[in-house]
Parts: C-alpha cells; sequence; structure tokens
C-alpha cells in the first residue's frame, strides 16, 4: 500500500516495448534521429499551433531551462511558496539562471492570485532592484489543484501588462488536463503561457520530459542551454521513444484518468475513516487531516505515506499513480 509518490511507480508496459522497439539497429545521435523528428511533430498537432519541443530526462532540468530562457540573471521569477522551482530543486533555477531570484508568493490551494501577483510586481528598471522577469505556476499545483482555462488567463493578462514570461510547471500536466477534461491549446498558449514543463515520468514513462517553447524567440538559445547542462542526450532516440508511445492512442490521459479516479477513491475512503481534507481533490493527489491513532494505525498495517506539514500538523499526502489497483485500496479499507 504504497501511496507515498507516483515516482514510486514503474513504466508501462507500452513505454518500455516503445524502448524495445528503438533499441533495434543504429540511429542518428543528439536528436537528428527519426524519433526526435516526430516527437517535434506529434506536439506541434498536440497542441494545434507549431511548438519546440526540448526532450530532457528530469522535470527538474524542464522548469530550469525554461526559466533561464526567460529570465536574466538579474532578473525576478514568482512563483508560489509551495512551487517545486522554490522548495524541491536545491537552488537549480537560480544556478541555470546565473542568478535570478525566485520571489514565494502566498495563495489559497496552492495557486496564485492574480491580484497578489500583480502587488509583488515593483522595481521594473531601478537599477537597484531585480528585475521583474517571468512568473511559474504550477499545473497541477503542489496541493493537488487545479487552475483553469480562465484562471491561467488572468496571470497570463497580468503577466503581459508587465512584460512578464508564463512558465507552467506541468510535472502533472496530464492528471491536470484529465481533471479539467479540455483540450491542451485551452490551457496553454490560447490562455497566454509561453513555456511549458510537460510532465511523463509520473504518469507511466521511464525517465522522459519536455520543454515545450510556445513562443519562438525563447527557444533560440535553448538548444545551446540544454547541451551547456549535460541534457542533450547522444541517445536521445530512447527518450523520444517514450515521448511518442506516451502519446499514441492518449496513452497519458488513459494513464491519468486512472491515477485521478483512484484518488478520488481513496479520498472517499480516508474521509469516511474520519479524514478531513485540506484541499479539494481535482487530480491524483490527496492532502488530508487525519486524527493520529488513525495516521498511526495506518502506518503500523503497511500502508505508506508521507506527513504533510505545510497543509497542517495533522496534515498527510496520498498520491496515486497510473497503475494504482482498486484492490490496494481496498486493501487499507
Amino acid at each position: 500500500m504504497d501511496f507515498r509518490s507516483d515516482n514510486h511507480a514503474g513504466a508501462a508496459p507500452e513505454i518500455l516495448a516503445a524502448l524495445a522497439a528503438a533499441n533495434e539497429g543504429p540511429a542518428a545521435a543528439y536528436g537528428d534521429d527519426d524519433w526526435t523528428a516526430r516527437v517535434q511533430e506529434r506536439f506541434s498537432a498536440l497542441f494545434e499551433t507549431e511548438v519546440q519541443v526540448f526532450p530532457v530526462a528530469t522535470g527538474s532540468a524542464a522548469n530550469a531551462l525554461a526559466l533561464s530562457a526567460m529570465s536574466p540573471p538579474w532578473g525576478v521569477i514568482y512563483c508560489h511558496r509551495e512551487a517545486h522551482v522554490q522548495v524541491d530543486e536545491c537552488g537549480g533555477p537560480e544556478f541555470f539562471t546565473g542568478g535570478a531570484k525566485l520571489l514565494p508568493l502566498e495563495g489559497a490551494n496552492g495557486k496564485i492570485a492574480p491580484a497578489a501577483l500583480e502587488a509583488a510586481i515593483f522595481g521594473s528598471g531601478v537599477v537597484h532592484h531585480a528585475q521583474p522577469a517571468g512568473v511559474s505556476i504550477t499545473q497541477a499545483s503542489e496541493c493537488g489543484t487545479l487552475y483553469g482555462a480562465h484562471e491561467v488567463m488572468e496571470i497570463a493578462q497580468v503577466c503581459r501588462q508587465a512584460k512578464l514570461g508564463l512558465h507552467m510547471d506541468g510535472a502533472r500536466f496530464a492528471n491536470a488536463l484529465a481533471g479539467l477534461n479540455c483540450r491542451p491549446a485551452e490551457v496553454t498558449w490560447k490562455a497566454g503561457v509561453d513555456l511549458l514543463s510537460f510532465g511523463a515520468t509520473k504518469n507511466g514513462c521511464f525517465a522522459a520530459e519536455a520543454l515545450v517553447v510556445f513562443r519562438p524567440e525563447l527557444a533560440e538559445s535553448l538548444a545551446f542551454r540544454r547541451k551547456r547542462a549535460g541534457h542533450l542526450f547522444s541517445k536521445m532516440r530512447f527518450l523520444s521513444a517514450q515521448l511518442l508511445a506516451y502519446l499514441d492512442d492518449d496513452l497519458w490521459l488513459k494513464n491519468a484518468r486512472h491515477a485521478n479516479a483512484m484518488a478520488s477513491r481513496l479520498a472517499e475512503v480516508l474521509q469516511q475513516a474520519g479524514g478531513r481534507l485540506a484541499h479539494p481533490v481535482q487530480a491524483n493527489e490527496i492532502f488530508i487531516h487525519l486524527p493520529d491513532d488513525l495516521a498511526e494505525s495506518l502506518r503500523q498495517k503497511g500502508a505508506q505515506f508521507y506527513p504533510w506539514p505545510s497543509s497542517g500538523p495533522d496534515a498527510y499526502r496520498f498520491v496515486t499513480a497510473f497503475n494504482t489497483k482498486e484492490e490496494t485500496i481496498l486493501a487499507l479499507v
């Protein structure tokens, strides 16, 4: 009964089969292969516009590279105080940008409010201050909640007025799309997003993420930034093959819908046992307040989950994955 993270799940059979197929025979190196060329085509079709796609192996790399393309070393990047770029990337964004400042903002349920963002922006043109450069939002948020298209548009409007770039950390983008039930374009570039970290590893891939660029001028330096960062893989076909298989037959959405459904079921179980939700369950993460004796009893009987102090002293996080079985939830019952 491992509910610690969707990172604990293995890879989907379709992804493993794609890796085996890509292993047959030689292929050009450093992204000059047929798989990577098809990735560009598939993502452009998926997002209904011409995009530039940079496959990388980790979400941290996708995020940091995106922010480096958006901000100079003297820039400010606004994000939620619980954002992964702020809390869990070991200063990677600051390192890749050459010193840009992350400025964390408060916000209910893990989301930035447009008014709070607008109030935080200051110092533009003043040589004594770091210069406003960009905003990073997380979809699904670090509290498992979702930005609707209109919410993204409102943040994008503030960005445009202040001439800031807008990045979306989509480590759980598939889960967000499954929860929102909308087209990828509607909640990204059509809503004002400039760069997207498109996550796949948490949802069934072995190790594959994609940095998707909607503004062509932001892509100009990224080929060099990715190489300098050590993420221009010589055998890039193995990353690209995963991404192609991930999109084939909507595997990415099927996996995400299953994970989301399991989270909803698990949330029901935990509430029936005396738990109280800390945040709405909108994707595949559950943040819930549990009585101490219940949490300890579950642990003693083999359930694995993390305490989550940022949501309260008695709060815990449970995460479901693409391969979570209903029998596992019944075992928890």
